[in-house]
């Protein structure tokens, strides 16, 4: 069975970057689309990214678009969400989430236990 481990979250200042690593095990995420999500307290889970099968990416917020930037590895096994201009209103705990199929659209399979990051001075 798949499992997803997301890596890299943390404590950064405004204007600030991270990069978190989502890697899986058990299985490979070749030709399935993979997805980043988020979910602040007191707030539903959003939909922040995701990179196809193929490599096409979609993006779901556009509070992220021009400062976040989805992308992958199948040689690792990993996916990652590079994120850059951080903002306060950015903090929440991430998750990525690998679909079905190699189609954004195709549904959410798996999803890992999520990185917490806080973007604070």
């Amino acid at each position: 069975q798949l499992q997803l481990v997301e890596s890299g979250g943390g404590l950064v200042q405004p204007g600030g970057s991270l990069r978190l690593s989502c890697e899986a095990s058990g299985s490979t995420l070749v030709n399935h689309a993979v997805g980043w999500f988020r979910q602040a307290p007191g707030k539903a889970r959003e939909g922040v990214s995701c990179v196809s099968g193929s490599g096409v990416v979609t993006n779901f917020a556009d509070s992220v678009k021009g400062r976040f930037t989805i992308s992958r590895d199948n040689t690792k096994n990993t996916a990652y969400l590079w994120m850059n201009s951080l903002k306060p209103e950015d903090t929440a705990v991430y998750y990525c989430a690998t679909a079905r199929l190699g189609r954004c659209d195709s549904g959410w399979a798996y999803s890992g236990q999520g990185t917490q990051v806080t973007v604070s001075s």
